[in-house]
């Protein structure tokens, strides 16, 4: 029975998620394959690469760094957090991303991202961790406004949260059938649909599939909830969830708010380690 590992997005807020696969790999816990979506993306394809600590290691670092994220870089790139940066100078000159463990890790790891000209979901299976696959997660973590789409193989790409939230379903037919999922909203949230709707088409006229997404993405995003709270009553899905509200911005850069939201991560990825670990034996 193939188990699998599914990371939600929700920028700042990946910390939780670093938290809590930093604690999964210390004790040695192993998935048939893993699946992230924008910061569950770019955060946990460390888990590919077995990379203990480096997300918070480098988010710390470069906090406050405007190569990193800045209102300038937007300005003057396109994109709040700096593609070169971020996702090509980063990895392999100033906190290497171990692409050697990534390609020779038998796990499979993918990344979602929403296609700019249909609106549609678009899952990529990472091959080696470089260049390429470093682009799609690239892609899988641009937001709307924040971000330039992300060209790759004919596509114009943005964030995978846009269309595929939490994408239990697609791992189950691809024949994962169970699925430790992390999210990070408390049990219990509900999405709200937002109060910038009516400007969200103004915002992206240029992207009209992806603005109709944005539109209806609370409900489409409580209808997910709804399944991963269904699967888990079945018994083939384990979620993790933040014991409360994590309040750190979706720019944040006060690393003391990154560490205290890892570290909230971290304390629920040891509570629930044993209830990992006998889920993922049955």
């Amino acid at each position: 029975m193939k188990t699998g590992l599914i990371m939600e997005g929700g920028a700042m807020r990946g910390m939780f998620t670093a938290g809590v696969i930093d604690v999964m790999m210390e004790n040695d816990i192993h998935y048939d394959g893993a699946i992230g979506v924008s910061a569950g993306a770019s955060f946990g394809c460390n888990y590919q690469s077995w990379q203990i600590g480096r997300v918070i290691r480098y988010n710390e670092r470069f906090a406050k760094d405007p190569r990193f994220g800045s209102m300038r870089s937007l300005l003057l790139t396109g994109d709040y957090y700096g593609a070169e940066f971020c996702y090509h100078r980063l990895p392999t000159e100033l906190d290497y991303f171990d692409v050697e463990t990534f390609e020779s890790n038998p796990m499979e790891f993918y990344c979602v991202c929403t296609d700019v000209d249909t609106g549609k979901p678009v899952y990529h299976k990472c091959k080696d961790g470089k260049y390429e696959d470093l682009e799609w997660i690239r892609a899988s973590a641009s937001m709307p406004i924040f971000s330039e789409p992300v060209e790759i193989g004919g596509r114009r790409l943005l964030d995978g949260g846009i269309s595929d939230s939490i994408p239990l379903k697609y791992f189950q037919y691809k024949g994962f059938e169970k699925n430790v999922v992390i999210l990070t909203q408390p049990k219990g949230y509900v999405k709200k649909k937002s109060k910038a709707a009516p400007l969200i088409p103004i915002a992206l006229r240029k992207y009209p599939r992806v603005a109709k997404r944005l539109q209806t993405r609370a409900e489409a995003y409580n209808k997910q909830i709804a399944y991963v709270e269904e699967q888990a009553e079945l018994g083939n899905t384990l979620v993790i969830y933040p014991p409360c509200k994590l309040e750190v911005g979706k720019t944040e850069h006060d690393p003391d708010k990154l560490r205290f939201v890892y570290e909230i991560g971290r304390e629920e990825g040891e509570r629930m380690l044993d209830e990992v670990i006998e889920f993922l034996k049955k």
